[in-house]
């Protein structure tokens, strides 16, 4: 994958294109065609290279296709060739910021090498949780219509609670989400997580939609999604856990 993502990005052309999504995600084809002086032929070329990538993840939205960055390739060759070399603390400089549309939504996508049972768990788990999500625990009984509540001892309160809206084990959950780890993202509101799985070969693809969100959110919400994949992706693939400044907020 770590080639795919180097040969994608040594186009200038898509490069391009992942700062125009950068700058605004959710974009048609037409839209982003319109900012190059090439055909909307050639746009598409590049768009599936990306796709191919992992870095340009696609959502349908009434009769529009619609293109979203996708930051988590980009995180996993950080956490493989950047944190090996840097201080620790660089990790916290690769925060994404971007402005979008409203209804604002962000789209995250990545392959792991694992069954749907297995990554399930990882995802229900207090225990696994915390081992890659900044080290906080999620709990709840995990039937529809449920509560969930996110903590962590070292977190001084409660770090978010919510609803489950759709328990579908192991292919699909939907969550309602209050965050409550700051004053600035307990102003946001409620938001909405839903994470799907699906088997590919012994892999699994899971995608992550983060919405309902308003325009020009907080990125608090939704910056810390690209680390928490990638620990996920590192513990059921090695057992191993990052140590990045994220990984350890809670620990």
């Amino acid at each position: 994958m770590d080639d795919a993502v180097f040969k994608a990005l040594a186009d200038p052309t898509r490069r391009t294109l992942l700062d125009a999504l950068f700058r605004e995600d959710g974009q048609t084809l037409s839209a982003l065609q319109s900012r190059f002086d090439v055909t909307r032929f050639a746009v598409m070329k590049h768009l599936k290279q990306l796709e191919q990538a992992g870095l340009v993840v696609t959502r349908r939205q009434g009769r529009e296709k619609l293109h979203f960055l996708n930051p988590v390739p980009i995180r996993l060759v950080h956490d493989r060739w950047v944190s090996k070399y840097a201080e620790p603390w660089a990790a916290a400089l690769s925060g994404l910021k971007s402005r979008l549309e409203s209804p604002m939504q962000k789209v995250f996508e990545i392959y792991i090498r694992t069954t749907p049972e297995r990554l399930w768990e990882a995802i229900t788990d207090p225990e696994i949780r915390s081992k890659y999500n900044f080290g906080a625990r999620i709990t709840s009984d995990w039937t529809p219509g449920s509560r969930f509540e996110m903590g962590a001892p070292g977190a001084g309160g409660p770090l978010g609670e919510g609803e489950n809206l759709e328990v579908d084990p192991p292919r699909r959950l939907v969550q309602s989400m209050v965050a409550l780890w700051s004053d600035e993202v307990k102003s946001e509101g409620t938001t909405r997580v839903t994470w799907e799985i699906e088997p590919v070969g012994d892999s699994c693809r899971l995608t992550v939609t983060h919405d309902q969100l308003r325009e020009g959110a907080n990125e608090e919400l939704y910056g810390g999604w690209p680390m928490i994949l990638s620990g996920l992706k590192t513990w059921l693939e090695t057992g191993e856990l990052l140590t990045t400044p994220g990984s350890l907020l809670y620990s």
